[in-house]
């Protein structure tokens, strides 16, 4: 199996990142959440600009105009995983 590297580039607005801001806030009171899986040692802007990247690469599925709006730029490079078939 291959696997393809992609990197973003996105714009936000101030609105996207007070919610994402709440977001993380909250989700701190709730540390047994699954949410937390992966996310250990993150500091919250890593966390709050994670969050953000999510909501508009998940909006390609529910609204693909507005979110690609905010996808200033992708790059993609292909990966080998050697030893996979």
């Amino acid at each position: 199996m291959n696997t393809v590297e992609t990197c973003f580039k996105l714009t936000y607005t101030e609105d996207q990142y007070q919610r994402a801001v709440e977001f993380v806030e909250d989700m701190k009171r709730h540390k047994k959440r699954v949410y937390w899986i992966g996310k250990e040692g993150l500091t919250d802007k890593d966390l709050i600009l994670s969050y953000i990247a999510h909501r508009i690469l998940a909006g390609f599925y529910t609204n693909y105009s507005r979110s690609a709006a905010q996808i200033m730029s992708m790059r993609n490079q292909e990966r080998s995983n050697p030893g996979r078939a």
